[in-house]
């Protein structure tokens, strides 16, 4: 008997018809002799409309009260899947995080969690109950709600997980596990039946959708096993995010590339190459809480350079408009952005040991005719800036020239 937690999204509960089909689902597994742990996300849409609301009763929302409005959608989930639970002659419970005593801090829409109580849930494991927890949310030290912020259901989970030392937290989504790459742009794409941690981890800050980067690095700070698992699909393995790194794991150089649409590319031109430059530059972008990602710094010419950032396309007027603030500052003589590039990114733990996986890259690239503008590296992942238009080009080629299509 295994004590497991799982996790639906709002896709899988997104009606009472899939509330039902997600109560029988549990009710299989606990009929495994399993304990459960049940952690859903709101109903699919309902987040977005719940802050929609918010909106039109104040431009922009106070982060305390939206956090108290935002936070309804999961307990309201909570309570049918319980009572669905129910329906199948099953002993269930549902808690909102306060109730749980899932401890944040707080940073409104945006909290991380601190610790959680388990007791509560333990003595309901032990008395049969299936405890039903709401993702998302938690309780702040002054017992204010908070909210984790987009995709917080699945850090809840894991640190369920975590708080409860469970044998598995098993994250329920529309897809059946993590692919090579997004199937929808290639076929060929292959579901991985294990991938790393740290290629996780690299895999979801680079785009890949499959889980919420920061459940990633909780349940590797905690040593949470995890498994993506497709809501719709009775039966199937899913993809395992271990920390074992077999023999077989190391003959994989790549494991998959990942992507992402939105970029964005800001250059300032012509600025003086002195010590503290970078930091003029970039100081008053991270004041704004703007997230720089890649940077680039050329070549000194006569004591002049061009530093080149990527961000949020999100952030790409704010980014711009602070630039153009501290051009005359530095001493600058151009402000130029870009908000239709791309990024797309090898990962493998199999780089670690092979040599020439970057011009095998780029030579790719470059026999399609794509020019790369910025050029980022770590020990297991490679990733480049392009033209937005040659994102699904550069995905398909790269996939194929490291066959990815061909299991190992």
């Amino acid at each position: 008997m295994a004590l497991i937690v799982q996790k639906f999204g709002g896709t899988s509960v997104g009606s009472v018809e899939r509330i039902k089909a997600v109560a029988r689902r549990v009710a299989r597994w606990k009929a495994k002799g399993h304990q459960l742990v049940v952690v859903p996300s709101a109903m699919s849409g309902e987040t977005n409309r719940l802050i929609a609301l918010a909106k039109e009763v104040q431009a922009s929302p106070d982060a305390r009260e939206l956090d108290v409005v935002a936070s309804t959608g999961e307990q309201v989930t909570v309570g049918l899947l319980s009572m669905a639970l129910m329906d199948l002659g099953l002993k269930a419970k549902s808690y909102t995080g306060a109730q749980v005593r899932v401890l944040t801090d707080s940073a409104f829409t945006k909290a991380r969690i601190v610790s959680i109580d388990e007791e509560r849930l333990r003595a309901d494991l032990a008395a049969g109950y299936i405890p039903v927890v709401a993702g998302f949310q938690g309780i702040d030290s002054a017992g204010n709600l908070t909210t984790l912020g987009r995709g917080g259901s699945d850090t809840s989970a894991v640190a369920v997980a975590a708080a409860l030392k469970a044998d598995e937290c098993q994250i329920y989504t529309d897809v059946d596990g993590v692919y090579t790459t997004d199937p929808r742009i290639v076929p060929e794409a292959r579901r991985l039946k294990t991938v790393s941690f740290e290629e996780m981890l690299e895999m979801a800050s680079l785009g890949s959708k499959v889980l919420q980067i920061r459940s990633v690095e909780f349940a590797g700070k905690y040593k949470v096993r995890l498994r993506v698992l497709s809501s719709f699909e009775d039966e199937g393995e899913g993809t395992l995010i271990t920390f074992e790194e077999d023999d077989k794991m190391e003959q994989a150089i790549i494991s998959g590339i990942a992507f992402s649409r939105d970029e964005a590319k800001i250059t300032v031109m012509g600025v003086p190459d002195r010590p503290g430059i970078a930091y003029a530059i970039l100081g008053p972008i991270a004041d704004a809480n703007v997230d720089v990602d890649m940077i680039i710094q050329n070549a000194s010419v006569e004591g002049i350079t061009d530093f080149s950032f990527t961000v949020h396309r999100n952030d790409y007027q704010k980014a711009m408009d602070i630039a153009r603030k501290v051009q005359s500052h530095i001493g600058a003589k151009a402000i130029v952005g870009d908000n239709r590039v791309c990024k797309v990114s090898m990962v493998g733990l199999g780089m670690r040991s092979h040599v020439g996986i970057a011009s095998q890259m780029f030579r790719t690239l470059s026999e399609e005719g794509i020019n790369i503008q910025m050029i980022s590296t770590s020990e297991i992942k490679i990733s480049v800036v392009v033209d937005e238009k040659y994102m699904e080009l550069a995905v398909l080629v790269l996939h194929k020239a490291f066959s990815l299509d061909q299991a190992s």
